[in-house]
């Protein structure tokens, strides 16, 4: 399940996504055109720089942009950034597996089984969105319900 911190990140980058080239944004404004917790906000845009997705410039015409196009950055890295793997329990993980204490077999068990069909449904999916197809499909919705369905026939 995406997490607030992971909500609150994509709703920043989008928005920093819908900036003209060299442009860039305030925290404060960020948090307000999305209403969104400053001091939250603040965190995610620091964990989000560290990790490479945004740049910042203090002072007069400083603020945050993108450190790449919108085009050459992954959905479902910011997630994984945000909010750790993708898997919706420990043991579906690729990354950071771990053996839930009730399972003898995880190998065999039925629930980790179908919770990594899950997984990987959903890394296909998100791994193949960039920021740029996330964004256009919060403008428009028609587009975005096309953007997905051509996404899962890719991924699938």
């Amino acid at each position: 399940m995406l997490t607030k911190k992971g909500k609150y990140g994509l709703k920043a980058m989008v928005d920093l996504a819908q900036l003209q080239p060299g442009e860039t944004a305030f925290i404060t404004d960020i948090a307000v055109r999305n209403n969104l917790p400053k001091k939250f906000l603040d965190t995610i845009m620091l964990e989000l720089r560290n990790a490479g997705f945004l740049r910042s410039k203090k002072g007069p015409g400083g603020g945050y942009s993108l450190a790449r196009a919108a085009a050459e950055i992954r959905v479902g890295q910011v997630i994984r950034t945000l909010d750790g793997p993708l898997a919706p329990i420990r043991c579906a993980s690729r990354t950071a597996f771990e053996a839930c204490d009730d399972c003898r077999d995880p190998e065999t068990c039925h629930v980790r089984r179908s919770m990594m069909v899950v997984r990987d449904a959903m890394a296909g999916i998100l791994d193949n969105m960039t920021l740029e197809q996330f964004a256009a499909g919060e403008k428009e919705v028609g587009e975005k319900e096309e953007t997905v369905a051509a996404l899962r026939s890719e991924a699938g």
